[in-house]
């Protein structure tokens, strides 16, 4: 951890003005060190965050950088356009170096960036109900649409393959055959059901290779503690956490919304009578959602909705299965079959979706 002396002297590299009043570290992430500082200037005091970005999961900082600016200003320039005398609450707000540019490199080889502070927010770790999911859904699809006539640069692929079903297949075959810590004989089950299910798991990757799925910006992690809403009521403000911000299908982000916001146990459940779907809280998301979205999306992009959230679980359930084999490499365990807990459970809400499909697809006609 860097300490306050360091901090303040990464601080200095920005361009920030007036007086620093103090410096803390805050947060608790596993990805990237976060601080916040607060200025005294002319009288009133602003706070801004400050990053360490992790180069073990973002091998190019500055690529990461260099999408979040696009996004950020474009974002910026719409609600301008429109009139909004809040922008710098409704997007982050970039602050860049005195030399022009969006990080800092410091003596380590480390790179920093520096946020302006959003205050007067609030966020949720869970979906506790059908109105918040509403609000979700719509918030996503506002996202969305603010970017949809993005006509700069192509963002760069911060992590090349991040939802590439073929590649991720390949992984998962790959660390089967090495089975480097012995633990193959205790997936059978789990490799059979992936199996069962590769074929169907292409939809999202071949649309896109085919031109069927077109490209578009997708967020690529769009649970409900990556939205900042109002302290004075429930209404989203800002999408934060952009690092996974590149191209790809928005389905992508429809998926991970469902899987994300409709499963009814934590992600890591070890008692899996407690993983189901939950389609109230589902049709409540997709209504939210398909308020702002319907304007954008195509006939095509409507009918797999549902199929995104079963293909992007079905993506973790191999991600995770994969780092189980490989000895617990990427993900974050506490236990030695975290993995393995992770993958059932992705598995398990699978099968609850299954279950639910005809129901499923019947409400999404109806849309």
């Amino acid at each position: 951890m860097t300490d306050t002396t360091d901090i303040e002297k990464i601080i200095k590299q920005f361009a920030l003005y007036g007086d620093l009043v103090s410096v803390k570290g805050f947060g608790s992430g596993h990805i990237n060190n976060t601080y916040v500082s607060t200025f005294n200037q002319g009288g009133i005091e602003l706070r801004y965050t400050h990053q360490r970005i992790n180069k073990t999961v973002f091998t190019k900082p500055n690529q990461v950088m260099e999408n979040i600016v696009h996004v950020t200003e474009h974002i910026q320039n719409k609600l301008k356009s429109e009139k909004f005398k809040d922008v710098s609450q409704r997007t982050l707000t970039v602050i860049h170096t005195h030399e022009g540019l969006p990080y800092y490199v410091d003596s380590n080889g480390d790179y920093w960036r520096t946020y302006l502070f959003i205050d007067h927010v609030k966020t949720f770790d869970f979906l506790t109900d059908a109105p918040l999911a509403y609000t979700l859904g719509e918030a996503i699809g506002v996202f969305q649409n603010q970017l949809s006539d993005y006509t700069g640069p192509r963002l760069y692929d911060t992590i090349p393959q991040f939802h590439n079903m073929k590649f991720r297949y390949q992984q998962l075959e790959e660390a089967l055959k090495r089975d480097s810590k012995k633990r193959a004989s205790n997936i059978q089950k789990e490799l059979a059901f992936l199996q069962e299910n590769k074929e169907r798991g292409m939809v999202l990757v071949e649309g896109l290779e085919s031109g069927k799925l077109k490209e578009g910006i997708t967020h690529n992690d769009t649970k409900i503690n990556n939205l900042l809403f109002s302290e004075q009521d429930n209404s989203v403000l800002c999408v934060i956490d952009l690092d996974t911000v590149m191209p790809g299908t928005i389905l992508f982000d429809t998926g991970d919304l469902i899987r994300t916001a409709t499963i009814t146990g934590a992600e890591d459940e070890q008692d899996l009578t407690k993983i189901d779907f939950n389609f109230d809280l589902f049709k409540s998301l997709i209504e939210g959602y398909l308020s702002i979205a319907k304007s954008f999306l195509t006939a095509y992009e409507i009918s797999l909705l549902a199929e995104s959230g079963r293909n992007i679980t079905q993506i973790m359930a191999v991600r995770f299965l994969t780092d189980y084999l490989n000895g617990d490499l990427y993900y974050k365990t506490t236990r030695e079959h975290h993995n393995l807990d992770r993958a059932r459970t992705q598995i398990k809400f699978i099968q609850s979706l299954d279950s639910q499909w005809a129901n499923i697809e019947q409400f999404i006609t109806s849309l």
